[in-house]
């Protein structure tokens, strides 16, 4: 497998998460991933989106952990996912897609309208208490979402054409994105009433769902 994403679980540094060129993110315990102990390729546990079990045409691009211990996971042309620890499909996820006893029925929370297509996107929360979630897009805004509901709150230019990477402030309200221009750029809330979404998010939207289709078309029918 190819990895894309590794991140550590801030809460419990003994679990990690990886994302790469097929559908699951998977944590490993660190103290399980000796290779004296024959378990060094075993995940602990699992993550993907019921619908996207066995797809050959997506992978992740990056995945993040929130100070609660959910896991952030970006697919390839697909959506954002927020996985619960309750909804992991376990270690051998295959086997617990074919029995419906081990496959949770919770659903996790998605994030839509951005467009991860074009290179590797990164995608991070973001808040004091982890309560945004943060995106680059392959129209050069940055998307954020209430992390509870998914609700999109804000778009802002980032760069002249890709934003691809997001990294919060450990410590404050502070996030830098970088994209395809030469620059990094930092962002911090200063505003004092709500802004409001640009008029043309609709057409955004559509735009990024209609080059989504259009793939998909070539893909199934070339």
């Amino acid at each position: 497998m190819r990895l894309n994403a590794i991140v550590m679980n801030p809460r419990d540094p003994h679990y990690f998460a990886v994302g790469g060129s097929d559908e699951y993110a998977r944590v490993y315990d660190i103290r399980k991933s000796c290779v004296a102990s024959g378990m060094a390729d075993q995940p602990v546990n699992t993550f993907t989106p019921q619908h996207l079990v066995g797809s050959d045409q997506v992978h992740i691009t990056c995945v993040a952990y929130s100070l609660q211990e959910e896991l952030l996971a970006s697919y390839n042309d697909e959506h954002i996912y927020l996985f619960e620890k309750t909804m992991g499909l376990g270690p051998n996820p295959k086997a617990a897609s074919l029995d419906d006893h081990n496959v949770s029925e919770e659903a996790p929370q998605v994030y839509t309208g951005h467009r991860n297509a074009q290179t590797v996107k990164g995608v991070n929360f973001f808040g004091p208490n982890t309560e945004y979630v943060v995106s680059g897009s392959d129209c050069g805004r940055i998307f954020i979402w209430k992390k509870k509901g998914g609700q999109l709150v804000a778009l802002r230019m980032g760069d002249e054409q890709v934003v691809n990477c997001l990294e919060p402030h450990p410590f404050v309200t502070v996030l830098a994105t970088s994209g395809i221009d030469s620059d990094v750029k930092i962002w911090m809330p200063t505003a004092t009433e709500v802004l409001s979404l640009p008029d043309d998010v609709n057409e955004v939207s559509g735009k990024i769902l209609f080059r989504m289709l259009s793939l998909f078309l070539f893909v199934c029918f070339r």
